[in-house]
């Protein structure tokens, strides 16, 4: 990408800070990064706050050719003897989405960026996004849960949203190897802590908000207001254009919010800019639906089961048209979408259907049982758990959803981490022990040999489904990340059966 390195003067203009000494003013900048010991010379080392301790005091171990910090950092670098140029503000996460743009030459406004929000949804989205973008003969980034991918290819982050320097380097990677249009998941945290700033987005999607998040956002209300900071047009990090689900209330609260939006919807609203209908749906999860958007209708094939993913093909469809995409050139490529670990179909030749899907919060759990319910004649199975240092309000209530739907509860650990997973357990169980439904709900510590019985469990004609996880590879237990896949569990356990080979 053709663009001049920001000077030390341009970034703190920017950042309304100032350079020490003031002599530094010209050094240019090639990179940013909050990482002391990847930031290499010519870069800049972004010192924030930290729960610990302060990113200043860690700048010794950093090749960084000048850092960028507030009052609390520059007192402990000049205790420290510190030489190096500075650029000094009031808050640096306030300013670091602004000053990572500029020093990458702000790769976003080169590139379609669409970005999608929500509690459920946003993986499969994207995916979708990806896939019929790419059908419809663009060149393809994503961003998201599962990882980073260009033109297909996988590039693994450990964050649904990098922070802003990462993010910002990682556009600048995309614009250089010609890529066109940007799909990302925009999380809440994003919003809130500033790493989508900078970002020129052209397209907000809404999926849907249910509880979530409630250990980060203190309630709904303000887990709300940190997604509506993508579509309220007062906000700096609102985008171009709203294209928002109405299905439940909260997407209807943040349409009003966004004021011009683009509504989407799938329950029969009058009104809406785009309306998706299922046509027939097969045994196996794929369905055919028909999207009105605008003036004309489309038919569409589906791979993915449930009605939620009606809606999230809906919304992505009217995403891509807001940004001159032809639903008739993106529709031809959902036919072959496939998401990693959401309702995602284990099949090594049983005579059951066995998923392994995401779902890790009430409202996700029900949607997924819910789906299989109306694609078996016969039972339903799910092994559940929750996660340790998370929030806690809604153990009971996954148990809750889980035996109001299932035939059969198995509760075991999902990631515990610092937490008892015994008392983890224990509010889940409460959750579903509480519904009185004649559910057979079990309780199974290891999440291997919950697998194993549920599948053991399984008769011709049943679906069982092993939710929380879905496409993650570890366990974490205390302060270890333990190999665990769901999917190969899954597998090794058909395999007991005879069904398939696990390797």
């Amino acid at each position: 990408m053709d663009y001049t390195s920001p000077t030390l003067g341009d970034l703190a203009a920017l950042a309304g800070g100032r350079v020490e000494p003031a002599g530094a003013t010209g050094c240019r900048v090639s990179g940013i990064s909050l990482d002391s010991t990847q930031t290499q010379a010519g870069e800049l080392f972004a010192a924030v706050p930290g729960t610990r301790a302060h990113g200043a005091s860690y700048a010794a171990s950093s090749a960084a050719s000048a850092i960028l910090t507030d009052a609390e950092g520059l007192a402990l670098l000049r205790t420290a003897a510190e030489t190096r140029p500075l650029i000094v503000v009031e808050d640096v996460r306030d300013v670091l989405g602004a000053v990572s743009a500029a020093v990458y030459g702000f790769p976003s406004k080169s590139l379609t960026v669409l970005g999608v929000t929500g509690t459920s949804g946003k993986t499969t989205t994207t995916y979708l996004l990806e896939r019929g973008l790419t059908a419809a003969g663009h060149r393809v980034g994503l961003i998201g849960t599962t990882g980073t991918r260009i033109l297909g290819r996988p590039i693994p982050t450990s964050l649904t949203t990098p922070e802003a320097p990462a993010l910002q380097a990682l556009f600048a990677r995309m614009v250089s190897e010609g890529i066109t249009h940007v799909v990302m998941e925009v999380s809440s945290h994003a919003l809130v802590l500033g790493r989508v700033a900078g970002t020129d987005f052209d397209v907000a999607g809404f999926t849907n908000l249910s509880q979530d998040h409630l250990d980060f956002h203190p309630t709904m209300e303000d887990y709300f207001e940190a997604k509506a900071l993508f579509f309220d047009p007062s906000s700096p990090l609102s985008a171009r254009t709203s294209v928002i689900c109405v299905d439940d209330e909260w997407g209807i609260r943040m349409a009003h919010r966004a004021r011009h939006a683009i509504t989407v919807g799938t329950v029969g609203q009058e009104g809406l800019d785009c309306k998706a209908t299922l046509v027939d749906a097969t045994a196996s999860g794929s369905q055919s639906i028909s999207i009105a958007l605008g003036a004309h209708d489309y038919n569409a094939t589906l791979p993915l089961p449930g009605a939620f993913n009606v809606a999230n093909a809906a919304l992505a469809t009217a995403m891509a048209d807001a940004v001159g995409v032809s639903p008739a050139a993106f529709l031809p490529g959902l036919a072959d979408a496939a998401v990693p670990g959401r309702m995602e179909r284990i099949d090594a030749g049983q005579d059951f259907v066995a998923v392994v899907d995401y779902a890790h919060k009430p409202a996700a759990v029900a949607a997924a049982l819910d789906t299989l319910r109306e694609q078996v004649s016969g039972r339903v199975g799910v092994v559940v758990g929750a996660g340790g240092d998370r929030d806690s309000s809604k153990r009971p209530l996954m148990g809750q959803a889980a035996a109001q739907r299932a035939d059969l509860v198995i509760v075991t650990d999902d990631n515990p981490r610092t937490e008892d997973p015994a008392q983890i357990r224990a509010a889940v169980l409460q959750g579903a022990r509480g519904v009185g439904s004649g559910s057979d709900i079990r309780e199974c510590a290891s999440r291997a040999d919950a697998i194993t019985e549920l599948v053991e469990w399984a008769a011709p004609g049943d679906a069982v489904i092993v939710v929380g996880k879905g496409h993650e590879v570890g366990q974490i237990l205390g302060d270890r990340t333990l190999h665990f896949d769901d999917r190969e569990e899954v597998r090794r356990a058909l395999a007991a059966r005879g069904y398939g080979e696990y390797l």
